[in-house]
């Protein structure tokens, strides 16, 4: 009798018919994986190739019935005319020894004539298991992923203009300095002060590590680690130059090097179209469905990362909650964050009190694979202590961020176009951003200002005034090689545009991103402000700037 009508006729011969593919040299483990999970046929009329006439035909039969160990192919043929390699044989037949509960002179015969075959096989299979075996030993979570972000920055700032200190101005730079900088003193040249105290070369870094968790396959649970060591660089947001703030520029309330719970909140789905957020550390555009910028493929200066409107985009971080729906490619979201939201005492924090430091948020967006429109409006309100909901020293003058001390109404307008392929026409990310001052003023204490016409004021009221925003940013991808990508923004961080002053300044940069593999990038980047203190510094018809390069490393993994 020839071999294949023995593995016909054979108990354990059964699936040696049905078609995977192995090989001495490459053995293909899916294919008998596939095979062994393949769902079995339960009657012989299944195979539209088989018919009665066919010699095989009771034999298969026989095998369907008693042993249910026939599988075929996906379309419902059999394919039994079909060549068969020794080693699929053995596949085969391994992978349905399982199924048998008694050994016949056929069965024993088949193993031996594989037996060289199957030790291959078993041999492969072995290893395999031992190594997921290891691998689900290690393995952090079956439910959560690790993602990781570092950002090493170094570089430098320089500072010129005519700028001498006046009261205010000496105040402003006492008031939010860092650091154990010597005072300020009036007639001082501000460019050497800001040298002298932030001109020096700087290497910090920004650490992110992102642990997602889906427990259904739709929500996610994030929880951010994060630490950094920025507080002593320019890039921070204080003062010599609060402008200066970089995105990436971190540091823990607790100090350098510490590690802090950054992101802590839940997403889901609610029915059709619906998705819910919460958490006791979630941030504004953790629950916004589409964010309206494609600008910056890596970032540099802070106050171009806020879609050219920071009052209604802050980001404020801290407890809240949120709601979008999309149905095509309209989107509508809203959501609340108390930036303070930690605390039980009602004039220091809590929610939806006086001193929560809150914002709430609502956008209309539409958006398609490469094209986003939105409107938003924000309503801030500060009163607490610590974080506030509204503008800091990196998005906009100082006077403008002393507006956003009470409260604030905040729209935006945000675009922006990418083009699907790399071309000679960039990616274009436009916006702008108006706040109307509910409530605010500056006192000599905290950040003084004055005015060409009154002279030195201790308290200026900004109730009712407004400040403005707006950036244009352009992006090529693949330029001069694959991956790489380069950028310029241009634009005004928030600028108060009433009460006399003359708060309006100007800011761009440009880079370079070169992405040296799949997970680390290098960009270079210069950048350069015009008038970073505003009315502090043209009020009194005097000039102050700032122009600074670095060179970031980021690693992803």
């Amino acid at each position: 009798m020839k071999l294949f009508q023995q593995l016909l006729l054979a108990p354990a011969a059964l699936g040696l018919l049905a078609p995977v593919a192995a090989s001495a040299a490459d053995l293909n483990l899916t294919g008998v994986n596939d095979y062994a999970s393949q769902e079995q046929v339960t009657s012989i009329t299944q195979f539209s190739d088989v018919k009665p006439t066919d010699w095989a035909y009771q034999a298969l039969s026989n095998l369907v019935d008693r042993y249910g160990c026939v599988a075929g192919y996906p379309n419902g043929t059999f394919k039994g005319g079909q060549a068969m390699t020794r080693f699929e044989a053995a596949a085969l037949l391994n992978a349905c020894l399982d199924r048998v509960t008694e050994t016949t002179d056929e069965l024993k015969r088949l193993m031996k004539e594989f037996q060289k075959e199957l030790a291959v096989l078993r041999g492969r299979v072995d290893g395999l298991e031992a190594r997921v075996g290891e691998l689900e030993a290690n393995q952090f979570s079956t439910t959560t992923k690790l993602k990781g972000y570092a950002a090493f920055v170094f570089g430098a700032n320089t500072f010129g203009g005519n700028l001498r200190t006046t009261p205010n101005v000496a105040a402003y730079a006492n008031n939010n300095k860092y650091g154990p900088n010597p005072p300020v003193a009036v007639g001082d040249k501000y460019a050497t002060y800001a040298s002298q105290t932030a001109g020096a070369l700087s290497f910090p870094y920004d650490l992110r590590l992102d642990l997602d968790t889906s427990f259904t396959g739709k929500d996610l649970l994030r929880t951010r680690l994060r630490a950094g060591n920025f507080n002593g660089s320019a890039w921070f947001g204080n003062a010599p130059v609060g402008l200066l703030g970089m995105e990436t520029a971190f540091e823990s309330a607790a100090g350098n090097n510490v590690v802090e719970i950054n992101r802590l909140f839940y997403q889901f789905p609610i029915g059709s179209g619906f998705t819910a957020t919460f958490g006791p550390r979630v941030r504004q555009d953790d629950m916004l469905a589409m964010w309206p910028s494609a600008y910056p493929a890596d970032t540099v200066l802070d106050i171009f990362t806020y879609a050219g409107a920071p009052g209604t985009y802050s980001l404020n971080l801290g407890a809240g909650g949120g709601l979008w729906w999309k149905a095509g490619g309209f989107s509508l979201s809203a959501n609340y964050v108390s930036a303070n939201g930690d605390s039980s005492n009602p004039s220091e924090g809590g929610i939806g009190t006086s001193g929560s430091n809150q914002t709430g948020t609502v956008q209309l967006a539409y958006g398609g694979a490469n094209y986003g429109l939105a409107a938003a409006y924000t309503y801030t309100s500060n009163g607490g202590i610590g974080p506030t909901g509204g503008l800091y020293g990196g998005n906009g003058t100082p006077l403008a961020v002393a507006g956003f001390g009470g409260s604030t109404n905040s729209v935006g307008l945000s675009a922006y176009f990418s083009p699907l392929s790399a071309s000679w026409f960039p990616s274009i990310s436009a916006g702008w951003g108006l706040n109307t001052y509910v409530g605010g003023s500056t006192t000599a204490g905290a950040t003084p200002y004055t005015t060409a016409t009154s002279g030195y004021a201790d308290t200026i009221n900004l109730g009712g005034d407004s400040s403005q925003s707006w950036y244009l940013g352009l992006q090529w991808g693949d330029f001069l090689l694959k991956g790489n990508t380069i950028g310029f923004a241009f634009g005004q961080p928030t600028f108060v545009t009433s009460s006399g002053f003359n708060d309006g300044n100007y800011a761009w940069e440009g880079w370079y991103k070169m992405q040296v593999t799949d997970n680390i990038s290098v960009t270079p980047a210069i950048y350069y402000l015009s008038a970073p203190l505003g009315a502090l510094q043209k009020d009194s018809g005097q000039s102050f700037n700032s122009f600074g390069g670095l060179i970031k490393t980021t690693f992803r993994f």
